[in-house]
């Protein structure tokens, strides 16, 4: 259950048992707000009394944060107690249902005008400009627009990446971890069917769930490649040749803890060191296909600084043939507005969002 592996820490304080029935008994009352009536018989009055009046006020922060010791001593070393808890807290909450729009085939406005005549209440969402924003969960995978390849879900963060990105026409660009394909489907759109884009992941399972999305939204432009382990010939032929690459890699999801809940009780810290130098590794192959005067943007959906700020600044030092470029001012120029200086910074309890990173390079012309 959801709420269990949400509020997890929480629960199991006012329960004061980590049993499994327990812990169910106390996301029914505490959380989803089931009334003594509606429990009676399934579980013992005095512990339905108790899991009503069990006070929260003096919990510990990690706690009260709903995550494990360690990564709450991160987080509230990384953002301070204060902004710590206000972002953990976010990240305990469900996440609303976004949707983008290929703008390739259809203008948000229109998108949002059919939505509005079947009945469905959505709203632009406030940065990105393909964004929509459902208020509730309704099955949209069965929606017509969403069968014609007009939308698909994901998130306004996810989406912003793509931006970041900002792919033009006719350009050769690569999506170094493409996984199941969302930002490569994002770029393609702002690319209008031109360029060739490169669909790039070690996994055949996760790139297959590419071709049937690409074929739904219209989009020929897109070539899935499945990396050899070692040096792939194929990406080797692309060195030095691409206008634009994107690593969005592998990493620990802390940022999506609102879709994904698990993964706070599934990552340990030496799990976390591991990826950071898998993600240094990743992102020093993929920097050997980028152009001279090309760009290649860093991203992740976590939360940690190490996985973050730590891999583009080891990067940087290692590679003085790329300089940073901010990110705030690449979004700028296409009239978005995001306060977030150098680096594309986003989180639930500020921009309602899932937490996204996001560092721009551009390699020096020779």
């Amino acid at each position: 259950m959801f709420a269990v592996l949400r509020r997890m820490r929480s629960l199991e304080a006012a329960a004061g048992s980590t049993q499994p029935r327990l812990l169910v008994a106390a996301a029914l009352v505490r959380v989803l707000g089931f009334s003594g009536r509606a429990l009676a018989g399934l579980f013992d009055d005095e512990l339905i009394a108790r899991l009503r009046t069990a006070r929260g006020e003096s919990l510990p922060p990690a706690v009260a944060a709903e995550l494990p010791d360690w990564l709450w001593l991160r987080l509230s070393a990384e953002h301070g107690e204060e902004e710590g808890l206000r972002l953990a807290q976010a990240l305990a909450n469900p996440a609303p249902l976004d949707l983008r729009v290929n703008l390739a085939r259809a203008s948000r406005e229109d998108v949002l005008a059919r939505l509005e005549a079947d009945g469905l209440e959505a709203r632009a969402t406030p940065h990105s400009p393909a964004g929509i924003r459902l208020a509730g969960k309704p099955p949209i995978n069965r929606h017509p627009l969403f069968k014609e390849g007009l939308v698909e879900v994901q998130d306004e963060g996810s989406q912003l990446i793509a931006w970041l990105l900002a792919p033009r026409r006719g350009e050769m660009i690569a999506d170094y971890c493409a996984g199941a394909g969302g930002k490569t489907l994002a770029a393609a759109a702002l690319m209008r069917g031109t360029g060739r884009i490169y669909a790039f992941d070690t996994s055949p399972k996760r790139l297959a769930s590419l071709a049937p999305r690409a074929a739904r939204a219209g989009i020929t432009n897109v070539h899935s490649v499945v990396l050899a382990a070692g040096q792939d010939a194929r990406v080797k032929r692309l060195a030095g040749k691409l206008d634009r690459v994107l690593v969005d890699a592998p990493c620990s999801g802390f940022g999506t803890l609102r879709r994904n809940p698990e993964l706070k009780w599934r990552y340990r810290p030496e799990a976390v060191d591991e990826l950071v130098a898998k993600q240094g590794r990743i992102l020093a192959a993929a920097s050997r296909l980028v152009k001279p005067g090309g760009r290649l943007v860093y991203a992740t959906c976590s939360l940690l600084e190490a996985e973050n700020e730590a891999v583009v600044a080891a990067f940087g030092a290692a590679h003085p043939e790329f300089v940073p470029v901010s990110s705030e001012k690449l979004l700028e120029g296409q009239r978005i507005a995001l306060t977030t200086g150098e680096y594309l910074k986003l989180f639930p309890h500020r921009h309602g969002t899932d937490a996204f990173f996001g560092a721009v390079f551009e390699r020096r012309k020779a």
